[in-house]
């Protein structure tokens, strides 16, 4: 069976129930593009075959003829291509180069503003009407219909499903009109201006004022040093719509932009739409001149590091009393544009594998005990500025001196003495299967990746390569990869013009930029003990996981060609062999109790569980013997903890499917008790639990599981004195038991041989010993929901003063026997968003995203929420729960009208058709369907649930959900401030204060 045909079966399963409630839903017909296509005229400016395309001049990299290029006359460039993933899609990218660093002073922070006026008006759209403009065309706002602005480019992104003539034709005009013709004045410069300044204050606190300090070191003499993307308050406040425009005439013009489309249509009607709405497009006014981004260069007499001779330039140490210790020293180097040759490609590979072994070096000493948490070494072209290599590493105390002399002392090893052979062929070897990987799997990547991949390739002046190409130069260099060679590459890594360095301490006076330079100008011990040992592992060396199981039963679920395989331990299997992504396979092993297995006593070794259960190790094997046991293979040992049920998942291959399975088997059947990783992550724990505090996001993240389930102490982030109780004993105590309780789930969907399969189930999870029963009073345990008073709950944060956030929680429900209510709970929770973002976002700019959603425990009968939150000023929160509970009363009180149902319904039916062409769509629907086939059943409905209803339907939710009960209300406020009261004359009146600054 074919990938094309097994995708169609599956979009059949879930389009019958639809077209048997058309009749009843005609009146609900998703809004699109109502007239006929216009004719699409026959492109003019594709490039001729044998002309090298303009992406590859001076290249010899071989040309990826899936891609059609053209050149327009007006100086636009376009590339498109046909491509499936996911079937009817279309996906838009609009390059435009022009960034931060091309604002003048007094412009910085307009490339992003003009970034959100593009989406504000245009030619064929009115205010605020993109998003749902968008919407009635099937694109989910914020993941389909987005955009990003970076030092260098700005990129409008859209994703179009379900896509036909007439939207195809309707897409490019409305993205035309943004492009090249938005309204931009004063009005609409002031109603975005909020909803920028609110989007830059979610970002702001002490992460971002580190960011800030990093920049200006790093980049100290050059432009990306002052342009942060955002801009600054002074800059944006004083924007108007004729300094906007000027930004906007100097840099949006056609030979500065790229339009790049991947999808299911023919390229030449995609070349020919490019070129039919943005053909016409002139450039108004004088076009802008690049500058010079500049280049890193030392300071006049800085002195030299003895290790590299490369001269001491800009340090810093910041402090901030709610940040863990970090440190980064970068050697810079000028970045120049690179002829994207395959000699140059073979280079930075040689890097890339030079990079891998000073890494796998650095990860080994920090599991070992070493003075850092972690480190890392990367060298990275930051926007086309400098060319650097970047060492960042944690200090495990505040001895961080003794932290940078061990790390240091790692890299003087690897530059100094050669890599062995060994070292090379191992760290090769995992290029090897990624890269293989990725030839498997071409005809299932997706056209918004490939379309993204060229706008890359644009921004850093270099081309794209097809798998093949990748893999056969990687291949071809293979006696390249030589000690020799690799250590010289090495060795250039650490040489460069300039090296600097940023300290980031909770601590003041414990570092000064002179002790950092005194730090950085010592000689550097070569020590190469943290080495790894030559020997290699084989799985043919493992014991068995026991003795092999029976296989007690093997029939059809009853969907697709999905089996169900029970043994007689009890485990139970889904085994699903298809060919609709080559290559690839995902494991999913579901068992135990998930969280209900805590309590007050033992909660704290819950996250301790979910950071160093898979490091702890299986068998004889520690965390580096798996390591080297899964050298050139792709394996995967995710482990998570769910509502009820602990989960290990692996994304694999056909070739590796097998030894995947015996790993996971092996760590509930014979696992191992390794104490580092247990130590390593109570320390990283440690570090990180002040950063909760530095802003509400933090204290969100932190606090609100616990808050909302009426403080059930299993969701609460463990503080510094829980992890002081921490130790290697009680993690095993507390973990060795749960791995042999409740029934096992084992899911298997994708490429392989199902009979082989079906035996290494047998050898593996048929071969573990029967379970445990889980306790019935363990089974029992669900989350509470929070005792609720008029007043709402109060925590505080030690971020900015201007900084807050307000959550309202409503309780719903749970279980798979309500599970349809559920999906259309989502419908419910949707509209809420879409209501929520227009009145604190587009009408009042007071939050840059406030978001509403639904929690729905499939696997407990109880404990599901609605929740709706929002980051803004201290002075809003009260705004923020009376516009809450003005919506929550409209929605229980009137039905929505035809159109706002259809902006939610029509884009989850796009995402749901578009999900399901994937195995991991499947996969996660049918959990725990071998002890509950009412998800089988459930399957058959699932698109005509998330997508059909009616205004009734919703009103009565709303009822059922909102009307009743006062809902738990919380809010995240700045230390040494009191809650706001509500405004006076009621959220209308501050809502018209709003809209008029």
């Amino acid at each position: 069976m074919t990938s094309f045909s097994r995708a169609a079966r599956a979009l059949a399963l879930l389009l019958a129930p639809v077209v048997l409630a058309q009749p009843l839903l005609a009146q609900q017909a998703p809004v699109t593009a109502a007239q006929p296509a216009p004719a699409v005229p026959a492109p003019v400016a594709v490039q001729a075959e044998g002309e090298v395309p303009w992406l590859y001049r001076g290249s010899d990299v071989p040309v990826d003829d899936k891609w059609l290029f053209g050149e327009m006359e007006n100086g636009l460039r376009y590339a498109v291509r046909r491509n499936g993933v996911p079937p009817r899609q279309i996906s838009i990218r609009v390059r435009v180069d022009a960034g931060s660093l091309h604002e003048q002073d007094s412009e910085q922070g307009y490339a992003h503003l003009l970034e959100h006026l593009l989406f504000r008006e245009s030619q064929y759209l009115g205010q605020a009407e993109a998003i749902s403009a968008w919407q009635r065309l099937g694109a989910t706002f914020g993941s389909d219909a987005n955009a990003e602005t970076s030092p260098t480019h700005t990129v409008y992104k859209l994703d179009i499903p379900d896509i036909s003539e007439a939207k195809l034709a309707e897409s490019f005009k409305l993205l035309s009109g943004m492009i090249k013709a938005p309204v931009l004045n004063d009005a609409n410069v002031a109603a975005e201006r909020p909803i920028v300044l609110a989007e830059k204050r979610e970002r702001g606190g002490a992460g971002e004022r580190m960011a800030d300090i990093t920049r200006r070191t790093f980049f100290a003499g050059q432009r990306l040093a002052t342009r942060n993307p955002i801009g600054t308050d002074e800059t944006l406040r004083a924007a108007n719509g004729a300094d906007v425009k000027a930004f906007y005439e100097r840099w949006y013009r056609p030979e500065n932009t790229v339009i790049v489309v991947a999808g299911d249509a023919d390229p030449m009607v995609l070349a020919g739409l490019v070129e039919q709405w943005f053909g016409d497009w002139k450039g108004t006014g004088k076009p802008g001149v690049a500058p010079d981004f500049g280049d890193p260069a030392a300071p006049a007499g800085a002195e030299q590091s003895p290790v590299s001779g490369t001269p001491i330039g800009e340090l810093a140490v910041g402090v901030e009393a709610d940040l863990p210790r970090s440190l980064t020293y970068a050697i810079m180097r000028p970045w120049r544009p690179v002829e994207d040759t395959i000699e140059y490609n073979e280079g930075l590979l040689l890097d890339a594998v030079a990079q891998s072994i000073i890494n796998r070096r650095l990860e080994s000493r920090a599991r070992g005990g070493g003075s850092f948490l972690y480190a890392q070494v990367q060298q990275d072209d930051v926007s086309r500025s400098t060319d650097a290599t970047f060492v960042t590493f944690a200090p495990l105390t505040d001895d961080w001196q003794a932290a940078l002399a061990d790390v240091r002392s790692v890299i003087a090893d690897a530059i100094t003495n050669p890599p062995t052979q060994e070292e090379i062929d191992r760290e090769a070897a995992e290029f090897d299967v990624v890269f293989a990987n990725e030839v498997e799997q071409e005809s299932v990547q997706s056209g918004s990746s490939l379309a993204d991949n060229v706008v890359n390739a644009v921004d850093i002046r270099e081309t794209v390569a097809a798998p093949q190409v990748v893999l056969d130069v990687f291949r071809g260099m293979t006696d390249r990869l030589n000690p020799e060679e690799v250590l010289a590459r090495t060795q250039a890594l650490f040489e460069g013009v300039v090296t600097r360095s940023v300290y980031v301490t909770p601590a003041a006076g414990e570092a000064d930029a002179n002790a950092l330079r005194l730090a950085l100008a010592s000689e550097a011990e070569v020590d190469g003990s943290a080495r790894l040992a030559a020997e290699s592992i084989s799985f043919d060396e493992l014991p068995p996981v026991g003795e092999p199981g029976t296989v007690v039963s093997q029939q059809a679920l009853g969907v697709l060609e999905i089996e169900q395989i029970d043994f007689a331990n009890g485990v139970k299997a889904l085994v699903w062999a298809n060919d609709a992504e080559p290559g690839r396979v995902t494991v999913r092993v579901r068992f135990g109790a998930g969280y209900r297995a805590f309590d007050a006593d033992s909660a704290v070794y819950a996250p301790m569980g979910e950071a160093a259960l898979v490091g702890s190790g299986l068998g004889e094997l520690g965390q580096n013997e798996i390591d080297r046991l899964a050298t050139g293979r792709k394996l995967g040992f995710d482990f998570s903890i769910d509502d009820a049920v602990f989960t290990l998942t692996a994304q694999t291959r056909s070739d590796d499917v097998a030894d995947q399975l015996y790993l996971f088997a092996a760590k509930l059947g014979m696992p191992r008790w390794d104490p580092d990783p247990v130590i390593r992550a109570k320390a990283a724990a440690e570090l990180a639990y002040n950063t909760y505090s530095t802003s509400p996001g933090g204290v969100l993240s932190r606090d609100l599981e616990y808050l909302a389930t009426g403080r059930d102490p299993r969701f609460a982030t463990p503080d510094p004195a829980a992890l002081k109780t921490v130790t290697p004993e009680g993690f095993r105590e507390v973990w060795e038991p749960l791995l042999k309780q409740g029934p096992i789930e084992v899911l298997v969907f994708g490429e392989f041989d199902k009979a082989a399969i079906v035996e290494q189930l047998r050898l593996t999870f048929g071969a573990l010993a029967p379970r445990e029963e889980i306790p019935a009073e363990v089974a029992a345990r669900v989350p509470s929901f929070a005792a609720t008073t008029e007043a709402p709950a109060v925590v505080t944060h030690r971020g900015d003063a201007n900084q807050a956030a307000a959550v309202v929680a409503w309780p719903s429900g749970g279980g798979v026997a309500s599970l349809r209510e559920s999906r259309q709970l989502e419908i419910l929770t949707q509209l809420f968003n879409n209501r929520l973002l227009e009145a604190l976002r587009e009408k009042a700019g007071a939050s840059y995203s406030p978001q509403v959603f639904s929690n729905w425990p499939e696997d407990l009968p109880s404990g599901g929420r609605i929740t709706a939150l929002a980051q803004l000023e201290p002075e809003f929160v009260p705004v923020f729960f009376a516009e809450a509970d003005r919506i929550a009363k409209d929605l229980a009180a009137n039905p929505p009208t035809a159109d706002e149902l259809s902006r939610v319904t029509e884009p989850l039916a796009q995402l749901i058709r578009r999900a399901s062409t994937g195995n991991q769509f499947w996969l996660y629907n049918l959990e725990g369907a071998t002890t509950d086939p009412q998800r089988v059943a459930l399957l058959r409905t699932l698109l005509a649930d998330y997508s059909q209803t009616s205004p009734q339907v919703m009103q009565f939710l709303a009822d059922r959900y909102f009307a009743n009960g006062v809902p738990f209300r919380l809010a995240i406020i700045p230390e040494g401030q009191e809650l706001a009261e509500a405004p006076a004359g009621g959220t209308a009146a501050v809502r018209g204060e709003m809209i008029g600054r």
